[in-house]
């Protein structure tokens, strides 16, 4: 049996695809692998050998305890991935199977942990729908939409927990270029990033599809006008689709992406049970939602880090949280980061190395088809 040829080993252009879409598919190229890996194991490493501490990691104790919650974080992975999946195929009017939709979103991942956490993969996602024989309109709709879900999210969970549990949710990160500063700024243009696209969406994509054009008439955001154009046209198509659908469709897209958001966090919560003994962490309700609100506030500091999927910054910044809040002793935060990162992060990338070449070869493959039966029918 002949095995697939790597993305390397593709001839790209022999296949159709535009220079923009050659682009796309460079980063998400299997070497890109590399570097996230080598940022996030070399920091981790330099970490563990400086802070690391033996008296503290041999008073872990690796019994029933532990493992039951590092098990329950996992299933809450697989429960945050089958709820996006499940978004997927809301938002595509179940164009996808449950098994496409998940093979999707293992992409779709793989491309945020390779890209600067600020930057994310909408770009790649655009490209993977556009592939599977997605209408251009259905396909400008989920990405556009999604973000537009993902941002109503943070929008209201965030002011409704300070205003439940107060400012003290805010991680304390002084001792790090991220203060406290880092969340308030990054909240707010997380919400005037998330109102001007549901201003786009909802309300006047033809002025939104304006603005972006006159944004790039700056003189350093030049080269970005063929982009802003796309979007343009994006959001306009996106709109007119979004416009056609009913209550029930966005009731279904909002859930499932809280559910998504919400199964991430408790993932967390269930790590930071799992290394304190019994009753150290209460499991009440009120204590739990208060270390869930401060792992969200933390996930909006995350936003702006600049490394292939926050590699190297997010075990850094996690740590100093566990420490500062006092959820984890000092002498084995690092290892709590690295187990965290170990379960969250890299299985997405080894997961896109195994899916991306397959599902890519047969992209490929039926671009072959197409064009033989066009040939085919162009001939008779």
């Amino acid at each position: 049996m002949e095995n697939p040829k790597t993305d390397h080993e593709v001839d790209l252009e022999n296949d159709g695809f535009s220079d923009e879409e050659q682009k796309v598919l460079k980063s998400i190229k299997l070497n890109r692998i590399f570097l996230p890996i080598l940022i996030g194991l070399g920091v981790v490493g330099y970490m563990m050998y400086n802070q690391l501490d033996p008296e503290e990691f041999d008073k872990i104790s690796w019994n029933q305890h532990t493992f039951l919650w590092i098990g329950i974080a996992i299933v809450m992975l697989v429960l945050r991935h089958l709820a996006y999946a499940y978004r997927l195929r809301t938002v595509s009017d179940n164009f996808f199977g449950w098994r496409k939709a998940i093979e999707l979103i293992f992409i779709w991942e793989f491309s945020s942990s390779v890209s600067p956490t600020s930057v994310g993969g909408s770009a790649v996602a655009l490209f993977v729908l556009a592939q599977e024989k997605l209408g251009t309109a259905r396909t400008a709709t989920i990405v556009i939409y999604t973000i537009v879900l993902d941002s109503i999210f943070f929008v209201t969970a965030i002011p409704l927990m300070l205003l439940i549990f107060g400012g003290d949710i805010v991680p304390k990160l002084q001792g790090l270029f991220f203060g406290n500063w880092t969340f308030y700024v990054t909240f707010v243009l997380m919400v005037l990033y998330g109102a001007f696209f549901f201003y786009g969406l909802f309300f006047n994509p033809k002025n939104f599809k304006g603005i972006v054009k006159a944004v790039t008439k700056i003189w350093f955001l030049k080269r970005l006008r063929p982009q802003a154009d796309q979007l343009g046209e994006d959001i306009v198509l996106a709109s007119k689709e979004i416009s056609q659908k009913g209550f029930m469709f966005h009731l279904r897209g909002f859930l499932a992406t809280a559910v998504a958001w919400t199964f991430r966090f408790l993932l967390l919560n269930c790590l930071i049970i799992a290394f304190n003994k019994p009753g150290v962490i209460p499991l009440d309700l009120f204590t739990q939602s208060e270390l869930y609100a401060r792992l969200q506030s933390l996930f909006v500091i995350l936003l702006l880090l600049p490394s292939p999927g926050g590699a190297g910054f997010a075990e850094v910044v996690f740590k100093e949280f566990l420490v500062n809040f006092n959820y984890i002793p000092a002498g084995i935060s690092v290892l709590v980061a690295f187990i965290w990162r170990l379960l969250t992060y890299y299985p997405y990338l080894i997961a896109g190395a195994i899916i991306i070449p397959w599902w890519l070869r047969n992209r490929l493959n039926d671009r072959k088809k197409d064009r033989e039966r066009k040939k085919n029918q162009t001939e008779s």
